[in-house]
């Protein structure tokens, strides 16, 4: 921490923050160690229990809410959230900080236990320690260090952990704003402690499109291919068609959002998936395929745009494009059903809460924050679509790179420079002014 953050002001606080610097290690860890994978949607109810009895011997009010009906909830793999309460002493403002509890698949090329948690070098190791377990962490520690450190305080603080962001956030984010609890009458600032970087605000995020595409073909004698058509011939002309009309175009497409990295601040789109033919044998089978044309071939895309681009247009392109195929090429078929919608996010720099976390990090680092958008969505588009809250930003400690990486870490320091700027965010929001 810069010597900039201990003025007079501010010194028990900084200094309630490095008592617990060990408390957040050891939370940090013990967060990493429930593994709580998405897909299918692990150890939810585990998670969110352990968050219950910390916030609940810090002094919030806690409500477990189950998701129920959301995509992917099942009685055997429940989308629970768990939502904390600490109201002030006097009326005022709060301030929500909302991480995500579940963690993308673990991958190969592991040098360290992906649920272990190891502490080597200030780095903390693990699937979720950067996306966002450190984040969560670090915003429970800057809350109890507030709090013991000013008792007495003006509004509310609400910390939760809400299910399944990575994979829309329908069962976490989206299903709590339905229920009102990102109601602008009840929450004023959101702080989402996703891994933007300590000295970063991310005011938003692009869009995004996904869309399943299927071409069509006919079942046939694998050697008499003529008396069949290929569907996977098919979207090999559509991946061509892609390859020379649409990856240029999206290309020479700039935003003004600052979008980091540089690669994002153009339209992008991700082939995800492609499933054609016969399904694959089991792991460890030794049969032989059977000689069959295929006559189904699908694809997934995943279709980033810009706020600047409008998503009929962004649909329209894709559509027209395979049109043209229709058009020019003998026997082509085609389906395509939308699986998502995300619109793009922004809130305005000279929001509250946007000012507030800014200072924040110029008083702890001595330097200027950096604006910047995100290249993937996150929950505030669920904050803003649904809760009709604008006053949100992305604000947490971690390496955006590393997210979703084999050998995923948070640094240390990191994490307690962002809870620094995180607890001088909620003094300046939530005590009353000299």
């Amino acid at each position: 921490m810069n010597n900039i953050a201990q003025d007079t002001r501010f010194t028990a606080l900084m200094a309630a923050l490095q008592d617990r610097r060990d408390d957040l290690i050891t939370l940090t860890q013990e967060l990493i160690r429930i593994p709580t994978l998405n897909p299918p949607g692990d150890n939810y109810l585990e998670i969110c229990e352990f968050l219950e009895r910390r916030l609940k011997a810090s002094g919030f009010e806690t409500q477990m809410i189950r998701a129920y009906g959301t995509p992917g909830d099942t009685d055997a793999y429940p989308r629970w959230n768990v939502v904390a309460r600490r109201e002030g002493t006097r009326p005022g403002d709060c301030v929500h900080f909302t991480s995500h509890i579940d963690v993308v698949e673990v991958g190969a090329g592991w040098t360290f236990d992906p649920f272990g948690g190891e502490l080597v070098d200030g780095k903390i190791y693990g699937r979720g320690a950067c996306d966002m377990k450190g984040g969560l962490a670090a915003s429970i520690i800057a809350a109890e260090a507030f709090l013991a450190t000013y008792p007495e305080f003006n509004g509310a603080i609400e910390i939760s952990g809400t299910a399944d962001e990575e994979s829309g956030g329908y069962g976490g984010v989206a299903y709590l704003a339905e229920k009102g609890f990102f109601s602008p009458q009840k929450v004023q600032h959101v702080i989402i402690p996703e891994p933007l970087q300590k000295d970063r605000v991310c005011l938003g995020h692009r869009g995004g499109w996904w869309a399943e595409i299927e071409t069509f073909g006919e079942i046939a004698h694998g050697s008499m291919p003529f008396l069949g058509d290929c569907a996977v011939r098919h979207m090999g002309a559509v991946l061509n068609t892609f390859e020379r009309h649409l990856f240029p175009a999206m290309a020479a497409r700039r935003t003004d959002m600052p979008v980091v990295p540089e690669g994002a601040r153009s339209s992008t789109m991700n082939i995800n998936s492609v499933h054609g033919g016969q399904i694959e044998q089991l792991k460890g089978s030794t049969a032989l395929p059977s000689p069959c044309v295929p006559d189904s071939c699908r694809i997934v895309i995943d279709r980033r745009y810009l706020v600047e681009e409008d998503i009929d247009n962004v649909r329209g392109e894709i559509i027209g494009l395979l049109d043209d195929l229709k058009e020019e090429r003998p026997k082509f078929d085609y389906a395509v059903k939308e699986l998502n919608h995300i619109i793009p996010s922004m809130t305005d720099k000279e929001a509250p809460i946007v000012r507030t976390v800014a200072q924040a990090i110029s008083d702890v680092m001595g330097k200027e924050a950096e604006y910047v958008a995100s290249p993937g969505s996150y929950d505030q588009k669920h904050i803003d679509r649904i809760g009709k809250l604008k006053n949100c930003i992305a604000y947490g400690p971690g390496l955006l790179e590393l997210a979703h990486k084999p050998d995923e870490y948070v640094g240390v320091d990191d994490m307690m420079d962002s809870a620094a700027v995180m607890a001088r965010s909620l003094a300046a929001l939530l005590l009353p002014q000299d």
